[in-house]
């Protein structure tokens, strides 16, 4: 088994790839020399592999990830003890291109849902979206009584409450309304029910006007003002679409149909090294089928940006991503927060000690493929190849987001575990196998086997057959356990 790996020749520290005890001799793969441990060291975290003096760079992943604040001896624990980040204020950014290898690879093809729009869903849900937190509790009856439509051809009844849609301004009135626009016309709804009360500020009328062309057999609209029992009326709308949805079958759609969202949370020192690699891996590979990826959770790219910016495939795009950096910090500076408060408890406990640390492992998930564009909140994929999306962090927050952008599967990797899941099917994977063995009912794929064996090459390649699996209707474990919700950005006043 590998013990210490450096990442990058550059590297001045290794990671721990199991525990390792004070004074043991350990190999460290990828620098061809042994290393003995002068301290005891947990799995994700840091290892000097050479005198580190105070003020110098850290280096991980051939980058900065911050300067060591007190002398460090070859051996010796990195981490939060004696090295702090070097991120502070704004920065100037210089557009420097670099050239991705770009590869294309024969067409190939699932089982999906081919909607009229072009657009392609991997389920042929029946979906609740209420337009106001007022009918939530009216939403969620629905859906219990709705269950009886299962089967045939609709798979699943989701009503998707919030607490959003009134006594919001601005800006948050606006991302409500574009969010439950997107959801209501996803390709993985085979059938919608929008249900307002008829009172409210982000109305069923306000909702139509941001929805893109919509079938009327798949989508019905109901104010329970109007009508004397909504419920009744609720759930006959709802088996009329249900009775439409039931001609919808499975059909050989090409793999550049897909979208797939690329998360992360719970990272831990693995996270780099294991999982997001994989996925990045993956996303080339579907990239190079012709198909989309969207990365999103801007404030854990500080501190890696100029690498997703040097990859932009033109200046236009390049200008978009220093925007889309340079507005989230003006955000946080606004309400008077720091801008590099991260990475949080869970994260340290796993080994990533710097912002820097977690933005350089959190974009491995990008892959090596060019940034094609930068998506608003809101806004929707319109241009195949990894685009940028506008979210913060926050994992619901920012899984819902890639879900209204068009992705209709979200890949998850995480370091620590969360059982979650967002509108579409969101799927955990694992950093290391500990957490794939203690918390199987959330984890849908372990890339820690990495650590023992194989390569990142086969290990996206055993990833992108799994989620054509999960395109072709094998769930989740968020769809198994009945997890899914969706949470709005709110970032003004209430009233």
């Amino acid at each position: 088994m590998n013990e210490l790996i450096r990442i990058n020749e550059k590297d001045s520290v290794a990671v721990a790839l199991r525990p390792l005890s004070a004074g043991e001799r350990v190999n460290v793969t990828g620098a061809g020399t042994v290393l003995n441990a002068e301290e005891d060291i947990h799995m994700g975290h840091k290892v000097a592999l050479r005198n580190i003096a105070k003020g110098e760079a850290v280096i991980k992943y051939g980058f900065p990830i911050g300067e060591a604040t007190e002398d460090i001896k070859r051996g010796k624990h990195v981490h939060t003890h004696n090295m702090k980040t070097l991120l502070s204020g704004a920065h100037d950014y210089t557009y420097s291109p670099v050239k991705p290898m770009i590869r294309n690879l024969p067409e190939r093809f699932f089982k999906g849902y081919a909607r009229k729009d072009g657009r392609v869903g991997v389920r042929n849900e029946l979906w609740i979206i209420p337009t106001v937190g007022c009918v939530n509790d009216i939403a969620e009856s629905l859906e219990k009584k709705a269950k009886a439509l299962l089967g045939n051809h609709v798979e699943n009844v989701r009503a998707f409450v919030h607490p959003y849609g009134c006594s919001q301004m601005g800006k948050d009135q606006e991302n409500t309304r574009k969010i439950l626009a997107d959801l209501v016309t996803h390709p993985n709804a085979g059938g919608v029910l929008l249900l307002g009360l008829g009172c409210e500020n982000s109305g069923i009328d306000t909702i139509k006007e941001k929805m893109r062309n919509y079938e009327s057999e798949r989508v019905k609209f109901l104010n329970a003002q109007d009508v004397e029992d909504e419920l009744e009326i609720g759930f006959s709308l709802l088996r009329e679409i249900s009775e439409f949805m039931n001609h919808d079958i499975r059909s050989e759609c090409p793999v550049s149909k897909l979208v797939v969202g690329l998360k992360c949370g719970g990272s831990d020192g693995l996270s780099g090294i294991t999982a997001n690699p994989t996925i990045g891996g993956f996303s080339d590979l579907l990239i190079a089928h012709g198909g989309s990826t969207i990365l999103t959770e801007v404030p854990e790219m500080f501190g890696a940006e100029t690498i997703l910016m040097n990859r932009c495939k033109n200046e236009e795009t390049y200008k978009k991503t220093v925007k889309l950096i340079n507005d989230f910090k003006a955000y946080f500076e606004e309400s008077g927060q720091p801008v590099y408060e991260n990475p949080s408890p869970g994260n340290k406990a796993g080994g990533i000690t710097t912002l820097e640390d977690k933005a350089l492992g959190c974009t491995q998930k990008s892959g090596s493929s060019p940034v094609v564009d930068v998506l608003a909140y809101g806004e929707q994929v319109k241009e195949s190849g990894l685009n940028l999306l506008s979210a913060p962090g926050n994992d619901l927050v920012a899984s819902t987001a890639l879900a209204a952008a068009g992705a209709q599967i979200v890949l998850f990797s995480t370091g620590r575990g969360t059982p979650f899941g967002c509108p579409v099917p969101t799927m955990k994977i694992s950093s290391n196998t500990q957490l794939s063995k203690h918390k199987e009912r959330w984890i849908d794929f372990n890339a820690g086997t990495l650590v023992e064996s194989g390569t990142i090459a086969e290990k996206s390649q055993e990833l992108f057959d799994h989620v054509i699996r999960v395109a072709e209707g094998k769930r989740t474990k968020n769809e198994e356990n009945g997890f899914q919700s969706l949470a709005i950005f709110k970032t003004g006043t209430t009233l």
